[in-house]
């Protein structure tokens, strides 16, 4: 998004690196119109030393349709296997939600000395990435994000990555976080912490209005908050466990107060 990407030819570049997190579609299509079709992702955990997956240029397109494979992070790298299993460790069926579990010669021995962290990170040989999503009949796999970011409301689990991903969609917003909060009614619902652009009022920003119609209304999130800039890692990385501290501390936490009617 620097200025500096229009005043300089990209007819060397040869590959352009993701990895850490899957791209949100928006950010994608847009490092695809400026920079062409290089992208290279890479899913990857630091105990996996990065090789998981792998999404060539090929299967990256600025157009929407079969071939922009939307939300995936690529097929198995070579030599590596990737297993989606439910909670008591099985197989689950193409297209089933499930932890994305691995096995291959990239995976790390373990964590030294530590046979507790060792037993929650490894069960029958597989090594459980901690990540939810789903893989599809010709092997390409999806994230749907941190097993310890979904949320139940109502009953239904909900997924923060895919509203993310559809808030993310509107052009006057370049960040958002979504995360549940406790409520007496629903178990617990949802908070979406939005970043306009530069130069967007962003009271002009009818968001809940213009997520009619792309998101289930059980998915939408009860409150929307507006902040400045989002904490970050080192890595770049929007930190939720930081906005949820902040959040807290300005009292904003607390289940979203009833709408009274007149």
């Amino acid at each position: 998004e620097d200025d500096s990407v229009d005043r300089f030819d990209h007819s060397s570049l040869r590959y352009v690196i993701y990895a850490g997190a899957p791209m949100y579609r928006a950010d994608q299509k847009r490092a695809l119109e400026k920079l062409g079709p290089v992208l290279v992702q890479y899913f990857g955990l630091g105990e996996v030393t990065g090789n998981i997956t792998v999404q060539p240029p090929s299967y990256h397109s600025v157009e929407d349709g079969p071939q922009a494979r939307i939300g995936t992070c690529g097929f198995e790298r070579t030599a590596m296997q990737v297993e989606i299993q439910d909670d008591a460790g099985n197989a689950v069926s193409p297209g089933e939600t499930g932890e994305i579990c691995v096995i291959g010669p990239a995976v790390f021995a373990g964590y030294y000395d530590n046979p507790q962290a060792n037993a929650a990170a490894f069960r029958n040989g597989w090594f459980r990435t901690g990540d939810l999503g789903h893989m599809a009949e010709d092997g390409f796999v999806y994230i749907t994000g941190r097993s310890s970011d979904m949320y139940i409301s109502g009953g239904s689990n909900i997924y923060p990555r895919e509203i993310e991903e559809k808030i993310l969609l509107h052009p006057d917003i370049s960040e958002a976080a979504v995360f549940g909060i406790p409520d007496p009614v629903w178990g617990e619902v949802g908070v979406a912490v939005c970043v306009a652009r530069a130069g967007v009022v962003r009271e002009t920003i009818a968001i809940e209005r213009w997520l009619e119609g792309k998101l289930a209304r059980y998915k939408m999130p009860k409150r929307f908050v507006w902040w400045e800039t989002m904490p970050k890692s080192a890595y770049g990385k929007i930190a939720k466990k930081l906005i949820r501290e902040e959040l807290e501390r300005r009292g904003e936490l607390g289940p979203p107060e009833p709408k009274l009617s007149a």
